[in-house]
């Protein structure tokens, strides 16, 4: 079995990344377990956008991104967002590099939305050069094409990318959310049928929608995915973090 786990830090997250959420990292990797992270910055992308006034638009949930704008997005995710988490690592006494340039994009369309790719290739074997080295590498989702033009990608789907090119044995979420909740309960497992019957009955609700959405996505890659809180991090033991574990409904748990 892979001891690779896959963590994506959402953008909306990072600056509320809680010190016992970096202690609960170096326990899984005290355990044997090797944390590769991804991250995004959209918020941060949107702060700096607006302070140089360039107009942006989404389509269909993407940011249409000109040149001009991909500077910025290069400079925010590559030159802020990615050194930043980087050194709260290794203020946890964890070794740390920030990598950026491993992964190899073509645009989905680039009409319709300018310089935003999709993953084709992952450089597995420098991310397993450093993790060999003992060190957590610390992935920005800027992806060069094979015209050496720069892309942005969507951080769920570079996070699913690597987990799926390293074998990952799981595909971790990061949120401001300990989990899936029930009756102010949390659920340490759910199927995706069970969370299909919660969003129609609204159990699960509002911005839990797209977290779960996503967390789903992953069952594609990995055999189960997690959602768990970096903002009010806990371990369930020494090599789980407390949170929600997705995995695919099995034949009989479908309804007829």
């Amino acid at each position: 079995m892979s001891t690779t786990i896959v963590l994506k830090c959402g953008g909306s997250s990072i600056d509320e990344l809680s010190d016992e959420f970096f202690e609960n990292i170096k326990t899984l990797k005290a355990s044997g377990l090797n944390p590769v992270i991804v991250h995004g910055g959209g918020p941060a992308i949107k702060r700096m956008l607006e302070k140089l006034e360039l107009e942006f638009e989404f389509v269909d949930g993407l940011r249409k991104t000109s040149e001009p704008m991909m500077d910025v997005v290069e400079m925010v995710l590559t030159g802020h967002v990615n050194p930043a988490l980087t050194r709260r690592i290794k203020e946890a006494g964890i070794k740390a590099v920030g990598i950026s340039n491993i992964l190899t994009a073509a645009p989905i369309d680039f009409e319709r939305y300018g310089y935003v790719g999709e993953i084709v290739h992952v450089d597995t074997e420098h991310i397993n050069q450093l993790i060999n080295l003992n060190i957590i590498p610390v992935i920005s989702p800027i992806a060069l094409g094979e015209d050496q033009k720069r892309y942005n990608v969507n951080a769920d789907t570079a996070a699913g990318a690597v987990a799926a090119a390293l074998h990952a044995n799981q595909l971790i979420f990061v949120t401001d959310v300990p989990g899936i909740l029930k009756d102010n309960k949390l659920l340490e497992t759910v199927t995706t049928n069970e969370i299909e019957e919660m969003i129609t009955d609204e159990t699960i609700y509002g911005g839990m929608i797209p977290k779960v959405k996503a967390a789903m996505k992953g069952l594609n890659i990995v055999k189960e995915v997690m959602i768990v809180n970096g903002k009010q991090s806990e371990l369930k033991n020494s090599t789980t973090l407390s949170g929600t574990t997705i995995k695919i409904s099995q034949l009989a748990d479908m309804k007829v």
